[in-house]
């Protein structure tokens, strides 16, 4: 008597329809979750051995206050683990962005289940587009950043010391850095959702007067109310970029335009 062979499931099969049950959604999740955490764990690791280096870059704009302002300046660490704390921000803020193409293509890849092909290369290139207009982002607001600390610093009276909170400091370069970072992405984010379907370039064309007074008050905040040369400086590469992610959205328009047009005009009977 013969003995049919067993077939093995497919590993996270779906359904016809392209769907995953509760369970699957829950182990897809699992494994979205630890490839993202371990990315982190190796960033971190190198971010730890960059922290001497990242610790002197830091301090260098408080440094610039003796020779620009004429006085005694200094981070100071007030608490005895503090040192430690400090260093050990500065190890999880860098591989949280070193690891950065891998943990943002696993929200992309759980957020959108069953992608197509067409789909995942949408997907790749948000990271890939995502990740130099971010670290450029970064670089724009350490850039502003000795700007910001000279004339906060100046308001003090002449003859006073900066002695100022290296956990405080940190956290407010920290601030400034990333979030200035992710609204350089914001304009990819336009653009991905153009391809997905659910933004057209027209909305997009409609809100630039809303845009731009958001990027106006975003900078506004991010930046000293009286330093207007660093608020102008991060708001012009914004405006562009916004408008940079309308004419792409504009022109994939057009082209899905076109390509409809042609797939009309073959399924009218002649």
């Amino acid at each position: 008597m013969a003995i049919e062979p067993k077939t093995r499931p497919k590993k996270n099969a779906k359904n016809r329809d392209g769907r995953m049950s509760l369970g699957e959604h829950l182990v897809e999740f699992r494994k979205r979750i630890f490839r993202a955490i371990l990315g982190i764990a190796i960033g971190s690791i190198v971010g730890w051995l960059l922290s001497d280096q990242i610790l002197v870059a830091l301090s260098s704009p408080v440094s610039a206050i003796v020779d620009s302002q004429g006085r005694v300046a200094s981070l100071n660490f007030t608490d005895i683990s503090e040192a430690f704390d400090l260093r050990l921000q500065i190890a999880i803020t860098v591989g949280v962005v070193i690891s950065s193409p891998i943990w943002l293509y696993q929200i992309w890849a759980f957020l959108v289940p069953g992608l197509t092909r067409k789909e995942k290369q949408y997907g790749v290139g948000f990271v890939l587009t995502s990740i130099p207009l971010f670290l450029l982002g970064c670089a724009a607001g350490w850039y502003v950043l000795p700007h910001m600390v000279s004339l906060l610093t100046g308001f003090a009276p002449q003859d006073t010391t900066a002695i100022i909170s290296a956990q405080t400091y940190y956290s407010f370069v920290l601030k400034l850095v990333i979030a200035i970072g992710i609204a350089f992405v914001m304009p990819v984010l336009l653009v991905l959702l153009n391809f997905a379907g659910i933004l057209s370039a027209k909305s997009i064309l409609k809100s630039w007067r809303i845009a731009i007074l958001v990027i106006i008050l975003f900078t506004a905040i991010a930046t000293p109310a009286a330093d207007v040369f660093s608020m102008f400086l991060l708001a012009i590469p914004m405006i562009v970029l916004f408008y940079s992610a309308a004419l792409v959205a504009s022109v994939h328009d057009r082209r899905k335009a076109k390509r409809q047009e042609k797939f009309d005009s073959e399924l009218v009977v002649p």
